[in-house]
């Protein structure tokens, strides 16, 4: 079992991919997201180890990865100010590449490590039964979308 070459991803307004897209040079996938650095132990201080960063993903019309901005804004225990930054990042990349439109989009596997975290659509199809999603399977990272049979953009959390 193989994933597909070119994975959809479906639009959602005012939900997990909100800023998805098409700019005039392809497809874009943006996120103001949290993700703990590898090897981070998670416990009652998760609010000082989630890091909330802003991301965006540059595609060609094929789905082939061009790029990422990514920046780290803070961590969550500094609050709303940190969210905001990020947001504004977002916001001014966006009116960077654009003009942009919110849709549907279609990419390939790929991978960036920053700050020893992973962002990326990562192949997860395993062999193994004990680790297998019962067939193939993607997972956008830090968000945590993962894309199954019938690829049809729709994802789990």
């Amino acid at each position: 079992m193989r994933l597909p070459e070119v994975i959809p991803i479906k639009y959602e307004p005012d939900y997990r991919t909100n800023l998805i897209g098409r700019f005039p040079g392809g497809q874009f996938f943006a996120d103001v997201t949290g993700a703990y650095q590898e090897g981070v132990a998670v416990g009652d201080d998760w609010r000082q180890q989630m890091r909330i960063y802003a991301v965006l993903h540059r595609f060609d019309n094929s789905g082939h990865h061009l790029g990422s901005d990514v920046l780290f804004a803070g961590v969550r225990a500094d609050g709303n100010v940190v969210v905001e930054q990020a947001e504004q990042a977002v916001t001014g990349w966006l009116s960077d590449i654009g003009p942009v439109t919110f849709c549907d989009i279609a990419i390939r596997p790929f991978r960036v490590d920053y700050d020893g975290v992973i962002f990326g659509l990562i192949d997860e199809t395993s062999e193994d039964p004990e680790e297998t999603h019962g067939g193939p399977w993607a997972e956008l990272y830090p968000q945590r979308l993962g894309f199954h049979e019938p690829w049809n953009g729709e994802y789990d959390t």
